[in-house]
């Protein structure tokens, strides 16, 4: 422990070595390095996710719960064996005497009619293992959306760094146009200081980028579930092959995100399970058929207590009184079923608001990628003009940078308006419930949503 309150405590060597252990584990190794598509980082993201993990756990032990349930609807047997030794005091006719009995047991027991309440628990625990697979897939649609968004997020900066360095390409060529301007005569220093003032902007913004570029890939190399400096490199991938905007309306959008989002059945399931458990509940105030049968085979060191025996029940069980519980029990089930049903009806309304808003923000990009290309255009083009002007003499230092800043601002709204449309376009995928395992994205309504539920 530490010596005092302001002294740091020295950890001992085992301590140390397995803080050294982890490190060597974690430390990547030039033979790492992986050329990786989209397709491979989602497939790396769903293999290593820690969620998915603990989600499939949780669907494989609610499928095995729901097989142990349907246990219910057979009989139980038991095998046993004892020895018994027994002291009787003298009756008239018999004096006292001792007697040691011993062999095997068989036990039956089945219940042969509850009027629903086995029958209710076992849609309890199958409907319960339906929302855990659900949920399972609701994880896997989550994590293959982070992993989406932590990619692109990094290749959408890895572009702007790119495009940034063709800005600071253009403020180099202009201090050095502006430099030989004013060796020959034909420019002040004043015109010097301000592009020297320009390169050194861009070249600020460059190293910010360069710094931002090693977080986002950090981030992405977490999105996969591998530590943050695990070397990788990702292609050079166009933003979009062709920018377009989906043919289906809104309004079908949100029918096939209520028919295929795993989380919004999960519920549904969950309300099921509670409905179930109403029947569970109700039972309880009904009669039940038992057969019961116990058979022995016994051996006593007094004959005429050996044999064979058994003894064999057939009744009903009637509830008379419980203390009111069953009256609470029934009450509680019915409130759960009406606040499953309400969790059922918020979530739709959560998914067609994510629906909604995915939709149009998808239309907003498709907007700015469109308006983006022609800012880039005319930008370029007066960034040509502008320079060509000042070559000739006729045009300012001040125009030339105003037009270069112009164009790298925007490059940058260019490729942020690309990578921002392949996001959306993600995020629509996956709150249709159409968003698969490959990165690819359909929202044909005749295409159902991929099962990736684990096997019970």
């Amino acid at each position: 422990m530490p010596a005092a309150p302001g002294t740091r405590w020295t950890p001992t060597a085992s301590v140390k070595a397995a803080a050294q252990a982890d490190a060597q584990r974690t430390a990547p190794t030039p033979t790492t390095v992986r050329q990786l598509t989209l397709a491979d980082i989602v497939d790396l993201a769903l293999k290593n996710s820690p969620a998915t993990r603990f989600s499939w756990s949780q669907a494989r032990a609610a499928a095995d719960e729901y097989g142990s349930s349907e246990g219910r609807y057979y009989p139980s047997l038991s095998a046993g064996i004892a020895a018994t030794r027994t002291r009787t005091i003298a009756t008239p006719g018999r004096p006292a005497g001792e007697r040691t009995q011993y062999g095997p047991s068989l036990s039956l027991a089945y219940t042969v009619l509850d009027f629903g309440g086995r029958m209710g628990s076992v849609d309890v625990a199958r409907q319960t293992a339906i929302a855990a697979d659900l949920s399972h897939n609701s994880s896997v649609d989550n994590t293959i959306l982070d992993a989406e968004t932590a990619a692109f997020t990094y290749l959408s900066t890895r572009a702007q760094r790119d495009a940034q360095k063709v800005a600071l390409e253009l403020a180099t060529a202009a201090l050095d146009a502006a430099s030989e301007r004013h060796r020959v005569g034909l420019a002040t220093i004043a015109d010097v200081l301000q592009a020297q003032t320009a390169r050194a902007e861009a070249q600020l913004q460059l190293q910010t980028l360069e710094g931002l570029l090693q977080v986002t890939r950090g981030g992405l190399a977490v999105a996969m579930g591998l530590p943050a400096n695990t070397p990788f490199e990702v292609p050079e991938v166009p933003a979009t092959d062709s920018v377009h905007f989906i043919a289906q309306s809104i309004d079908t959008l949100i029918g096939m995100a209520v028919r295929n989002r795993p989380d919004l059945a999960a519920v549904r399931a969950q309300a099921a399970a509670a409905a179930s458990q109403i029947r569970v509940a109700r039972s309880a105030y009904l009669p039940a058929l038992a057969l019961s049968a116990v058979g022995a085979n016994n051996a006593s060191t007094v004959s005429t207590f050996a044999g064979r025996t058994y003894t064999l029940n057939f009744g009903v069980q009637v509830p008379v009184f419980s203390g009111f519980s069953n009256h609470y029990d029934v009450a509680a089930a019915s409130n759960e079923y009406q606040a499953a049903l309400a969790r059922s009806e918020v979530t739709k309304q959560q998914v067609i608001q994510q629906v909604f808003t995915a939709y149009y923000t998808l239309r907003t990009s498709t907007d700015r990628v469109h308006t983006a290309h022609d800012l880039l255009a005319s930008a370029t083009q007066s960034e040509v003009v502008a320079r060509g002007r000042y070559r000739e003499g006729v045009g300012s230092i001040v125009d030339l940078l105003v037009a270069q800043n112009a164009l790298a601002n925007a490059r940058a709204q260019d490729v942020d308006a690309r990578w921002q449309w392949r996001t959306a376009l993600a995020e629509l995928a996956h709150d249709v419930g159409v968003l698969n395992s490959r990165g690819d994205t359909t929202f044909d309504p005749l295409t159902p949503a991929p099962d990736v539920r684990p096997d019970r």
